[in-house]
């Protein structure tokens, strides 16, 4: 029997494969938490993301492909504060037996002004991205005991680069008059960047995408752009550019980009990693706060 027949019959793997089949399978709800995972978990882990790079995570529609996954994974990574809330039905659907981390457990969310409803979008202050980041590790240590110390160690690491990004930041608006620093948005997701960063955020949509502005809350946020001169409105990457182009028509104010709030770019895009988001996201912020 010649070798490469020998090979097939008696069941043999290429060691690429093997390797492959060898890693951690994690699941993460949506782009942003499975980057962190990536990044975290390194050659180790081999990641999926439910809603994909440029989706929106807001009321996501489960399919059966994503049962599947979760069934298989070791590790299921959520957001929480009810963001991802389809994720606790796609677990229980799949009967996933792995370890389940949420990023935000015993994070301190923040609330909207003037309402008990909070904020879900806690990644978009760099300190949170960090306390994310250590709470995956721990999820990807426990999921996998034998990578235990490599985990923590690279958890670490990635904290540590997203707090140099967050310091970054901080120095990009440093010279920005406080008057100057107004931003809107197709949705409500910056809201922990602007507390962090000291921007004034103004959307006609709430938190979620999934509920519609009404006609009284688009004609006050037209006043407002009027009356503070706000000078760009911004498209989220996962929202319906229809909303921000009626506020440039009735405003006058200019289409400032398209900026990354709850999901990455394709990985051709501007946005293809987290840090690569809050990078983007800020060089626009910026610009049009000067006017450029």
């Amino acid at each position: 029997m010649h070798r490469r027949a020998f090979l097939a019959t008696a069941g043999f793997v290429p060691f690429a494969a093997k390797a492959e089949t060898q890693k951690l399978r994690a699941v993460a709800s949506f782009s942003i938490l499975a980057d962190m995972v990536r990044q975290i978990g390194d050659a180790r882990v081999a990641v999926t993301s439910i809603v994909p790079p440029e989706g929106d995570a807001h009321g996501y529609q489960i399919r059966p492909a994503d049962a599947r996954a979760v069934k298989e994974a070791g590790l299921t990574v959520v957001n929480g504060l009810g963001l991802d809330n389809w994720m606790q039905r796609l677990v229980r659907s799949a009967e996933f037996n792995g370890v389940l981390t949420v990023a935000t457990a015993g994070l301190t969310p923040r609330k909207l002004p003037g309402s008990a409803a909070i904020d879900p979008h806690a990644w978009q202050d760099p300190r949170n991205g960090a306390f994310y980041a250590r709470a995956i590790g721990e999820g990807l240590a426990t999921a996998d005991p034998a990578g235990a110390d490599a985990y923590r160690a690279a958890a670490s690491g990635f904290a540590a680069e997203v707090l140099r990004m967050d310091a970054w930041i901080a120095e990009q608006f440093a010279g920005i008059p406080p008057a100057s620093r107004r931003i809107i948005t197709t949705h409500d997701a910056f809201g922990y960047f602007g507390a962090r960063f000291g921007i004034g955020f103004l959307a006609a949509q709430g938190i979620s995408t999934e509920a519609e502005p009404s006609a009284r809350a688009i004609a006050a946020l037209i006043a407002q752009i009027k009356q503070e001169k706000i000078r760009a409105v911004f498209i989220e990457n996962m929202t319906d550019p229809r909303l921000a182009q009626m506020l440039m028509r009735e405003t006058g104010a200019v289409l400032g980009g398209t900026v990354y709030s709850d999901a990455l770019s394709k990985s051709d895009g501007p946005a293809a990693t987290y840090l690569d988001m809050l990078r983007h996201n800020t060089g626009l912020f910026v610009a049009a706060m000067r006017g450029l």
